[in-house]
């Protein structure tokens, strides 16, 4: 090839590349968020996540953030750990291009708690002596519902999906899940021998949804739990609304997500 052909190639390769994202960055994906301390709620330093599937690690930083990168699309194991603390693991899916952020928490070994406890105590004799007393502000924000409903608190501000809280359930004076959930948009009921079942109409019949208990899936009681166990209730119709973290085989159903007055954080091993 002469010389003026060869670099005319050359030049050419170089203009389709600028300003394209490597293929890799186009379709893996993105976890990052903080680890902290599940007693306490302050960030861990030096904590590390790894990605049991492919045995990618990071650590964390002063702030306890951090990031992976180049995740593959699909079900991810990833283990966390850090000193003085439990570890603590999980499992994710991940969509193309998708950057997905969650506090993880980890259980402090019982010295560690004891240490912790110490020295919020001392903190708070120390608070105390200095408190100097301020005029009363009007509240009108809802309540945090607490630590262990910050992923449903989260997601029922995106807007993705539909949600009833603890006040709306008990306003409603719904007697079953069932009731809770008439009146959403996207569900029909299957009802037969004195049982209704929920079903999302994007689903094909007989295409059951997934139910969530508690971050667990538990599609035996979870059509069936009582209303007056329930303090929060997540449904997404397809996938489109399904979050990231509970996408799988099933998503396609729906995803029901229920939240109980018994759940309570798992202790990790």
């Amino acid at each position: 090839m002469p010389r003026t052909a060869g670099a005319l190639a050359v030049a050419l390769a170089l203009l389709l590349c600028v300003g394209s994202p490597p293929l890799a960055a186009q379709t893996t994906a993105t976890f990052a968020g903080r680890v902290l301390d599940a007693v306490s709620g302050r960030p861990l330093t030096a904590a590390t996540v790894t990605v049991v599937t492919t045995g990618q690690a990071t650590r964390t930083d002063s702030l306890g953030r951090f990031e992976v990168r180049g995740l593959a699309v699909g079900i991810h194991r990833f283990l966390v750990s850090a000193p003085g603390h439990a570890r603590g693991s999980l499992s994710l899916a991940f969509a193309a291009r998708e950057r997905m952020e969650r506090d993880l928490e980890l259980e402090p070994t019982e010295v560690a708690r004891a240490a912790v406890l110490a020295d919020s105590a001392a903190r708070s004799v120390a608070d105390t002596a200095r408190v100097q007393a301020l005029p009363g502000v009007g509240v009108t924000a809802d309540a945090s519902a607490g630590r262990r409903y910050a992923d449903f608190e989260r997601r029922r501000a995106t807007g993705r999906g539909q949600y009833r809280t603890r006040a709306e359930l008990e306003a409603g004076q719904y007697y079953t899940l069932q009731d809770a959930m008439r009146g959403m948009r996207g569900l029909r009921f299957n009802c037969a021998g004195g049982t209704c079942r929920a079903q999302m109409v994007r689903a094909p019949m007989g295409c059951a949804p997934e139910y969530v208990v508690d971050e667990r899936v538990d599609n035996a009681f979870g059509p069936t739990i009582p209303i007056r166990d329930i303090v929060g209730l997540e449904v997404y119709t397809g996938v489109s609304d399904v979050p990231g973290e509970f996408a799988g085989q099933n998503s396609g159903c729906g995803v029901i997500v229920i939240w109980t007055t018994s759940g309570r954080e798992p202790r990790r091993k």
